[in-house]
């Protein structure tokens, strides 16, 4: 009998992959997960309606399992990480001066 019910496919040198999400995106949704429920306990104790409270969380739930799926298909493992990095890097590089330029060339 196995220990677990879930199956989590990890090769040698690979991320771990489960249930069709890779890498990072396990941990997003499961920080999702525990905001989601925050929210809902949140929402019981101010006294909305437990079925409104509900219906809220589940439509949140499913907007956020969606979003989450949609960026590790379209990302992969590294993806994310890369497009962010690549928005931070400036479109253009100003100077007044080659002086850092003819440095670079006596070095070599």
């Amino acid at each position: 009998m196995e220990n677990s019910v879930y199956q989590i496919n990890k090769g040698i040198n690979r991320a771990i992959e489960f249930k069709g999400l890779k890498a990072q995106y396990i941990w997003y949704l499961g920080g999702g997960i525990v905001v989601l429920m925050i929210i809902y306990a949140i929402m019981y104790f101010i006294g909305v309606n437990t079925y409104i409270s509900i219906l809220v969380i589940l439509v949140v739930g499913a907007f956020l399992l969606m979003k989450i799926y949609a960026m590790s298909s379209k990302y992969g493992e590294f993806g994310l990480t890369k497009a962010i990095a690549s928005k931070s890097l400036p479109k253009v590089v100003k100077t007044n001066s080659r002086a850092i330029f003819i440095e670079l060339g006596k070095e070599k």
